[in-house]
């Protein structure tokens, strides 16, 4: 092999390995990214949709997945619509708040994230009981615009939920280790 074509070779290298460093350390940023993304994104929707749940807008909104519900019914019998709609507000932000204090309380982030899971399966049963979620032109598995398609979002909101979970244990184990 001549000395000019062992050069190239080299160089050639070389800019291969500058391009798979750069690569890690972009996809090391978006990862980093995507993390807080998921976790304050979290935050941001409990948030909202809890600070949500003091209109009667929103108490009037829920009140279809409440009363057909099998595992929720039983609210409207000992709070009114506006009432439980209000506990359902401070549950989400307080649940949104633990979430929140990671950087802080890994425990605290855990409690609030396993919250947020049961909450979200929760409220992928309304799936089950909630009438209209199947497109009837197009039978199952067609779902309608809503209430179909606005509950089958939480799957991807439980999934952020369990992620934040089992990172926020993880880090309490290694704190006690």
């Amino acid at each position: 092999m001549s000395t000019t074509t062992r050069e190239k070779t080299y160089a050639t290298q070389r800019t291969l390995q500058h391009f798979v460093s750069a690569a890690a350390d972009w996809s090391e940023r978006i990862e980093a990214v995507g993390r807080h993304s998921i976790r304050y994104g979290l935050v941001l929707i409990l948030l909202w949709i809890g600070g949500m749940k003091f209109t009667t807008y929103e108490a009037e909104g829920i009140s279809g997945f409440v009363s057909n519900s099998p595992l929720m019914s039983w609210a409207y019998l000992v709070f009114s619509k506006e009432q439980f709609s209000a506990i359902l507000g401070i549950v989400e932000v307080l649940t949104a708040v633990l979430i929140a204090t990671r950087p802080f309380s890994a425990r605290l982030s855990a409690v609030g994230s396993a919250l947020a899971v049961g909450m979200f399966l929760t409220t992928l049963t309304f799936l089950f009981s909630t009438p209209g979620v199947v497109e009837p032109s197009l039978g199952f598995p067609a779902l309608s615009a809503v209430p179909g398609q606005f509950l089958i979002k939480d799957v991807v909101l439980l999934g952020a939920a369990l992620w934040t979970t089992g990172e926020a244990l993880r880090a309490v184990q290694s704190e006690e280790m």
